[in-house]
């Protein structure tokens, strides 16, 4: 009684403006819930619906003395309140004799036939592309967008816990979530101002800032980025929406009459527009839906008003809460806008309600909608400079009157709350052990020291390898970085580092220069493209546990200098000048070779290579969406978009002491699929060929993993160097059901484990005259009959660890061969 009267005090200070609060459960006679019920402040448009559980949570900024309660087949019930706050009021509603004579009360899974809410659904159906701004060939709009982190279930104990000691000033802000009823305290906020332009007959569109604001978390790209990425664009009328790269079936596909039930509950005048209100909701759990309602119009079948909760059964980690509320109005008798938007997530490591986690919420306003201006295409490819100090630093008039929506006493008070906080020391200390956990990199003054998760690793060469790096880091936009490390193994008693640093020279065309030097030991081959990343390192050659011995590594110093510039949005353009000398780190492994006169073997064999090269490149990512104008800059939908690569390496003889000429061509293309309701697909493929002769160190071996972790692009059955190719073509397979099949089994079901298939193949060829040129221990072999393997898996163990059985699909016959291994990989994901 005493935590819940304090609780109870707080929530009352905190809430000036919200006038009228009222939670609660909604029950009939017999205690059953009552799932879908209205809510509704009498006299106002201002309520709700029950959840599947009849739980229900209201509030209001202004003040209301009585609360109205109904549903299809039950008599509407009407409850005077006799406070502004009213929490856990238990409504038992009465069944309707003379309701349920006129109306057909729709419980559990509803009938596909005779239902006028599919009716109407099939109407939004067919006038989909003649709403919102699609109708037009070119459109332009005003947009203000606020963005909310919020610590959640706040309660005394919290308040008066340790880790709060010498910050209890920051609870003066807690407030109530109108969604969940549960109380909170913003530890973020975001405002910014922009103008959108589109066109739809080019396709393209573009968003000009115009002022940014924000408070809390500003100096953590990774923190910012994790933010914005949590609302990726979306259209309530798409067959599936995508939130966590997972695809929610909406309740307006053409998909959903087969995934919900929907019911025609009601029908009136929303702003002057008759409109029906059709209820919908799950009709199987465990499967990424959501519950909720929609008003939609009778002569345009525009929605006007939609909402839209996940349900609690969604196989969705690490979130307790998806909710959605989207506005629109209507700007002529045939066309409707959308003029808000409202999108809340709760975070938490538990599901249960009384468990702490942290809100993220964006609230988005739409205004001033003009139509049919054309800009022409070079206006949305031209590269702008992304920075403007004034954007960042607008006065507070700006504010006031660019707001589509004032900021209440609290949201102001949250700045300044923010801005006292980031001063106390043991607020720092927290935040600075979050964005290591996140970053991978601890702050020091200017300098991050890390990754934190490479320091330890193991090899046959190294024996146990230690290692320790870092950067420099004055903010996010540093428009330069250095950064090394130093490693030492073990067993060769031999110490190794690395340097290297980029300086953004124009912010516009993102001129870069970059360059560095590298001495290490490395596992090449481990990948079919090459990457002359300088302070680059793959899995397999710092792995602590591997299948066999991993003993084919090779020592290696790099040197390398270039630029890259992007002319075009998303696409790269990059020139890099490298040296570098290779010698075999073992005694068991070798990368020897025929020197050759003018063709002829001279009878010399040589064990160190030395190489000169110059490669051209090009890198596109249509979609790709980043955040900051530094050197570095955050990519904020990783995994949602197609990447393409082609690159062009000569190697240079006799400059530089290089050893070959040759010439070599390599391509790759990977994209992410969203295949409806079955889940996610990332498929690559690779080709790649090196003309002329040269030594296995320049070849393109098939990239085997002798690890013990799933790696994506390598093939899992193979030993390194077991097939070795000079011109190849592969193809990655792999598919995600996200607990689609599982999710029918009653056993699993509860489990929310996801099913994971991969294929992968590859076909090479090697050339005699590489065969020739060959004095290594490694007997050349390509995989001219296609090698190929697949696997299955199970993912989402504990949330954090997938298990793949793999298995070798042919050339079993071969020395050694592995026909079936286990491996495993932890990550975080929703």
């Amino acid at each position: 009684m005493k935590n819940l009267l304090i609780l109870s005090l707080l929530i009352i200070s905190a809430s000036v403006f919200a006038q009228t609060k009222v939670s609660g459960v909604i029950k009939d006679e017999t205690g059953f819930p009552v799932s879908f019920a209205n809510v509704i402040f009498k006299d106002s448009q201002e309520g709700t619906i029950s959840d599947e559980n009849g739980r229900f949570y209201l509030e209001s900024d202004k003040t209301y003395q009585t609360v109205i309660f109904s549903f299809l087949g039950f008599t509407t019930k009407e409850i005077e309140l006799t406070s502004r706050t009213t929490y856990n009021m238990e409504v038992v509603m009465e069944e309707s004799a003379d309701a349920l004579d006129e109306v057909v009360v729709y419980s559990g899974k509803t009938s596909k036939k005779n239902n006028p809410a599919l009716d109407m659904l099939r109407k939004i159906w067919e006038n989909r592309r003649e709403n919102g701004v699609k109708k037009f060939k070119q459109y332009q709009y005003d947009k203000y967008e606020k963005l909310e982190f919020d610590l959640n279930t706040i309660d005394s104990a919290l308040i008066k816990s340790k880790v709060f000691k010498g910050m209890e000033f920051v609870f003066d802000q807690v407030d109530t979530s109108n969604v969940t009823g549960n109380t909170y305290l913003p530890i973020f906020i975001n405002e910014a101002v922009s103008k959108v332009y589109g066109d739809n007959s080019l396709n393209q569109e573009k968003e000009v800032l115009q002022g940014n604001k924000n408070s809390g978390f500003e100096n953590n790209q990774t923190l910012i980025a994790f933010v914005k990425d949590l609302y990726s664009e979306y259209d309530v009328y798409d067959n599936y929406l995508k939130f966590f790269d997972k695809a929610f079936t909406s309740p307006l596909s053409r998909t959903g009459i087969d995934v919900y039930n929907y019911v025609l509950q009601d029908s009136a005048y929303r702003d002057n527009k008759w409109c029906y209100n059709i209820v919908y909701y799950p009709r199987r759990k465990n499967e990424l839906t959501f519950k909720g309602n929609f008003w939609v119009n009778d002569t345009t079948w525009a929605i006007k008003e939609i909402n839209l909760k996940a349900s609690k059964s969604a196989n969705l980690n690490w979130v307790r809460d998806v909710y959605i509320e989207q506005d629109f109005d209507v700007l002529n008798d045939s066309t409707f806008l959308i003029t808000r938007d409202y999108f809340m997530s709760d975070f938490s490591f538990r599901k249960k309600e009384e468990a702490r986690g942290v809100y993220g919420k964006r609230t988005t306003l739409y205004n001033n909608y003009v139509f049919d201006i054309p800009k022409g295409k070079k206006y949305y490819t031209q590269q702008v400079d992304p920075y403007s100090f004034e954007i960042y630093n607008r006065p507070d008039d700006f504010w006031d009157i660019n707001r589509m929506e004032k900021l209440s006493k609290d949201e102001k008070g949250v700045y300044k709350m923010l801005d006292t906080l980031k001063t106390v020391g043991r607020f720092k200390a927290l935040y600075n052990i979050g964005a290591t956990l996140a970053s991978g990199y601890y702050e020091v003054n200017n300098l991050d020291i890390g990754p934190v998760f490479s320091i330890f690793g193991f090899n046959e060469a190294e024996g146990l390898r230690i290692r320790l790096g870092g950067r420099t880091y004055f903010g996010q936009n540093d428009p330069w970085r250095l950064e090394g490390f130093g490693a030492y193994g073990f067993k060769d008693d031999r110490f190794k580092y690395g340097i290297s640093g980029k300086w953004l020279l124009d912010r516009k065309s993102r001129l870069t220069v970059f360059g560095g030097n590298r001495r290490d030991v490395e596992q090449t081959g481990a990948s079919l493209t090459n990457s002359n990343d300088v302070l680059g390192r793959s899995l397999a050659s710092s792995s602590l546990f591997s299948v066999g011995s991993n003993d084919r590594l090779s020592r290696i110093n790099l040197s390398t200098i270039g630029f890259d510039i992007e002319p075009w949005k998303n696409f790269i353009l990059r020139i890099t000048g490298s040296y570098r000398t290779l010698k075999s780190a073992t005694d068991t492994f070798s990368i020897d070779y025929k020197v050759l006169e003018d063709g002829v073997y001279t009878g010399k064999i040589k064990s160190e290579l030395q190489q000169a090269e110059i490669q051209f490149g090009f890198m596109y990512t249509p979609g790709r969406k980043t955040s900051g104008y530094g050197v570095e800059r955050t990519v904020i939908n990783s995994g949602d978009f197609p990447s393409f690569y082609a690159g062009y390496s000569y190697g240079l003889k006799d400059i530089m002491g290089g050893d070959f000429e040759y010439k070599k061509i390599q391509a790759l293309y990977t994209q992410p699929w969203n295949i409806g309701g079955i889940g996610r697909l990332l498929s690559t493929v690779e080709v790649g060929t090196t003309m002329g002769a040269v030594p296995i160190s320049l070849l393109n071996p098939i990239p085997g993993n002798q690890t013990y972790f799933s790696a994506y692009n390598s093939f899992t059955q193979l030993d390194y160097y077991e097939f070795v190719s000079d011109t190849y073509a592969s193809l990655h397979l792999e598919h995600n059901f996200g607990g689609r099949i599982f999710s029918r089994i009653p056993l699993l079901r509860k489990l929310d484990l996801r099913e994971v298939v991969g294929f992968r193949a590859v076909y090479g060829t090697i050339s005699q005259e590489n065969i020739d040129l060959n004095a290594s221990n490694i007997v050349y072999k390509a995989p001219e009959d296609v090698y190929w393997e697949w696997s299955v898996g199970v993912g989402n163990i504990f949330r954090v660890f997938r298990l793949d059985f793999n298995f070798r699909g042919n050339y079993l016959d071969m020395p050694d061969a592995r026909n079936f291994g286990v491996t495993g990989v932890f990550g975080f994901s929703f």
